[in-house]
């Protein structure tokens, strides 16, 4: 079976191991950084005209893949609502005791709230394990929410969203 984001709509391991915008172990543990899975060249930039502080650099031709630099990012969240792909999120390995905090792009009404407990996602939408819902903003400001949750740190690497809330009847 092929495997691949060209294939699955998920990215591969070998795909993750070769993008660059993956920090380092160390430089997650430091705090709150950008994770950029953006895996396939195509030409868009608009992660790094949102970047104040010059981390992600696509370059020319603007086909090329971002690229993190991981010591100028301060995990500020400004990139993930630019990104049309969806392919940015921020991580905090140290959101609490035991806990990772987890910012991501969402897409889908309706719109979870603060407090609401939720199931994390992997990235093929496999339920990891609970999470709480700690902030959403940019909803109703016509741009996409940026959802942040916290959830059990041991499962930070596999965590990359939530389950899509069902409407109330």
């Amino acid at each position: 079976m092929r495997e691949g984001i060209s294939y699955t709509g998920v990215p591969s391991a070998d795909e993750l191991r070769n993008c660059r915008g993956i920090p380092s172990r160390e430089r997650m543990e430091a705090g709150p950084v950008a994770v950029v899975e953006c895996i396939q060249c195509i030409p868009c930039n608009p992660c790094e005209s949102a970047c104040p502080f010059g981390a992600i650099k696509v370059g020319s031709p603007m086909t090329n893949a971002p690229v993190l630099d991981e010591a100028r990012c301060v995990g500020c969240g400004s990139c993930i609502a630019r990104c049309p792909g969806l392919a940015i999120t921020v991580i905090n390995l140290n959101a609490g005791d035991d806990l990772a905090a987890l910012d991501f792009p969402y897409e889908y009404l309706p719109l979870p709230k603060a407090g609401d407990e939720v199931q994390a996602v992997d990235r093929s939408g496999a339920v990891v394990c609970p999470a709480r819902v700690v902030s959403v903003t940019g909803a109703g400001s016509g741009e996409t929410a940026v959802v942040r949750i916290e959830f059990d740190r041991a499962e930070a690497g596999r965590v990359k969203s939530i389950l899509r809330l069902k409407e109330e009847e």
